[in-house]
Formats: structure tokens, sequence, C-alpha cells
């Protein structure tokens, strides 16, 4: 949600202001607008030339820029901004924002900023672990700003990587966070993703294609809006994003009787569920203890059904309760659709066809329609992260 922001990015004396270079990288490709402030000293460290020809902006160090009068205004980027980011932020700097000392442009431009300010601490150990660095630190929380600092876990014998500056991945990604829109706060979204493995034997068995990235993507823009995600995941080699596997639950299942039994348990205490695995509807009646070996030239594999998820939790949904369905045809589509949208108890399913080249298993890509009662709504060809913020606003509008 960073597309058209308008980002001031105040760079300090630290060894670290290289990595500025990343971060306008990062933000400029999610969309953003950046104005590079920065101090004497941190010209000592990367050139205004260098951080120019990234922005496409002359930067801003002096208050006058020229000896003919020609004077950058303070108040006027404090307004034009949306955010303020300071990153490295030296323990110097920190100082003088808690206390006031404008004595440089990138300062008196802190204390002008009408917009939100974010702050990423770069020193070393002894410095950030000082209580003047932590008091100031706590000042400047107290003044309204948010501290950036790295994720890291902890050691025996301290703080693991405190006092580094947090990497710029993570530093857009908190900014993009914050202006991420969140109408799912406080709602429970449960989401089934990837295929499931009925064995056969201890060594093989019957599955699909799926990748799971379909309703990995799902999972991580709910949390991006401030849902509580439980994420039930067939065997995948999916991952989801570090900033966002903090907020989603995800329990790992291989069959379908292992995500009939987690879907149902998880379901009770969901606002909506997103059904968007690929499950077996068979499974072999028995699973042999030992690899079957070669005996002749056929061998016959009795199926039997397997639960069906969707209906189940179709005739479990409340008054309250949403409920999400997917179809992948590749014929008669909207007549399938429609007949499982009804039997099903959902409140609207997601058509993919296999006919649309380029989508649905092991793609980057998605095209589908969603098919309510109202209707059906058809969507271009996108990515499936695009295509899940798609699927996610027509939930969040039935939620409401």
């Amino acid at each position: 949600m960073l597309k058209g922001k308008k980002i001031v990015l105040g760079i300090t004396g630290s060894i670290a202001a290289y990595k500025a270079c990343y971060i306008i990288r990062g933000l400029i490709k999610a969309g953003a607008e950046v104005q590079v402030v920065i101090t004497p000293a941190g010209k000592e460290f990367i050139t205004p030339i260098t951080l120019s020809a990234l922005t496409q902006k002359p930067v801003v160090s002096e208050f006058f820029s020229q000896r003919d009068g020609t004077w950058n205004s303070h108040v006027k980027l404090g307004l034009w901004a949306d955010a303020m980011l300071i990153a490295p932020c030296t323990a110097s700097t920190l100082g003088k924002m808690a206390n006031g000392i404008a004595d440089n442009m990138l300062i008196t431009t802190y204390l002008s900023m009408k917009a939100p300010v974010f702050i990423a601490p770069a020193m070393d150990l002894d410095m950030y672990q000082h209580p003047t660095t932590q008091q100031n630190m706590e000042r400047l929380k107290g003044f309204g700003n948010q501290i950036i600092e790295p994720q890291s876990g902890f050691l025996a014998s301290g703080l693991e990587g405190k006092g580094r500056m947090e990497e710029p991945e993570q530093i857009v990604a908190f900014l993009d966070d914050y202006f991420e829109k969140k109408d799912l706060k406080g709602k429970h979204i449960m989401i089934t993703a990837g295929p499931t493995y009925e064995k056969i034997d201890p060594v093989r068995f019957i599955g699909n294609y799926s990748s799971g990235k379909m309703g990995f993507s799902l999972a991580e823009e709910c949390a991006r809006r401030g849902a509580e995600v439980t994420l039930i995941a067939g065997p995948v080699n999916a991952r989801l994003s570090l900033q966002n596997s903090q907020r989603i639950n995800k329990i790992d299942v291989e069959s379908c009787r292992q995500m009939h039994e987690a879907a149902v348990r998880e379901y009770q205490h969901a606002d909506a569920a997103i059904l968007c695995a690929a499950v077996a509807d068979f499974r072999p009646a028995e699973t042999a203890s030992q690899k079957i070996k070669r005996v002749g030239q056929e061998m016959d594999i009795h199926l039997v059904s397997n639960p069906d998820i969707a209906a189940e939790l179709g005739k479990m949904k409340t008054g309250t309760q949403r409920l999400v369905g997917f179809a992948l045809e590749t014929n008669d589509e909207q007549q399938n659709a429609e007949k499982k949208l009804a039997k099903k108890n959902l409140d609207f399913i997601v058509l993919n066809s296999l006919r649309n080249e380029g989508t649905c298993f092991k793609s980057d890509d998605n095209q589908i329609s969603i098919i309510s009662k109202e209707g059906r709504v058809d969507y271009e060809k996108k990515s499936k992260q695009e295509v899940a913020c798609d699927i996610i606003d027509a939930l969040v509008e039935i939620l409401q």
C-alpha cells in the first residue's frame, strides 16, 4: 500500500548509510515517491549524486542550496510527506530529535513533520544499550514516533542484533504494513491450501499439482489486513514471508482426513473460511505397510470417498460465519460452480479454469471469476498476490 505515498528519507552519518540505496529501491518499487534529506555527516558515507540518481530528485542537505538566496523549506517537506523515515539513525541524531536540537536540515524537517515518523537506529551495541540512548528512544516513542528494530531472537549472552539497523527489505515491509488496509482487524480467518497426499504405500501416493501459492497469498493478505489467520496447509514448498509469518498459525497436514479434522476444529472459532486447498476426493481403501513390489503387468487400487470438507463446513456454518470455496474446472465451468455454490452452502465461489493458460497449478499468476447468488464478476489475469487482494475485497464486503 505504498503506491503513491510520499516518503521523506532521512540519512545520517552511519556506516549503514549505504543501505539507504536498497531502501530507496524498495520504496520506489512499491510505488512510493522518495525525497532524501541527508546530514552533513551522512555525505561522508554516501554521495548525494548516488541518492539523486535513484530518487530522480535533488538531495536536500543544507538550508541554502545556492548563494543566491534559494533555500530549502523544511516546512514544505513536512506538509508534503505521507511519512518520514530516518534510516540509518545514529545515537547523535536520536539525541537531537529527542531534545529538539535543530542544528541541521534533517532535524528541522523532523520538527516540522505532520506525517508519521519511523526511525531505524544504527549504532554499536554499547551505544545502543547506554541509558541515555534508551531514554531518548523511549522519549521519541512517547512523542508518537515508531522505532524499527531488528526482529532478532535472544542469545544467552545478551540481545542478538540490537543496535544494528534493520535490513532494508524489512524496513520497507514495515512501512508497507503501516499503510495497509486493516479492514479485517479483529476477524479470525481460516484458510486451507495446497494438495493432499493419499498414501498407497510408504513411498507412493495419490496427489495433484497444487503448489499452495494461492492459499499462502490469501493467508498473507488477510494477515496484512489485520486478521488472525489459521492456515491449514497440505505438503507444499511454499513459504510465508518473515513479515507475516508471526501473524499466521500454520497447521501442517498431509491427507484429506487430517485436513478435514483440522478444518472442522478450527472453523468453530473462525469468522470465515476460505477453502483453497486442492483436496483429493478419493483415497486408497487400504494402505500397504511396505513398498508394493511389481508383480505382473497390472495393479488394481480400490478407492473410497474422502470426507467432503466444504459440505461439512457448510452444514456447520452459523448465521454470522462466512464460507468461500474454490472450483477448478475443465468444462461446464459456470454450471459446475453454481451447483457447488448451492450444494455446499457457500457465500461465494472462486472459479478457476484450466483452459486459461499460465494460471492455476504451479503458476505465479491466476485468472478467476467470483460467483455468488448476486451474479458473476470476471477478473483479468494477475499475479496470485493481486488475485488474493480481489478475493479478500469480496470477503470484506460480506463480513461487514
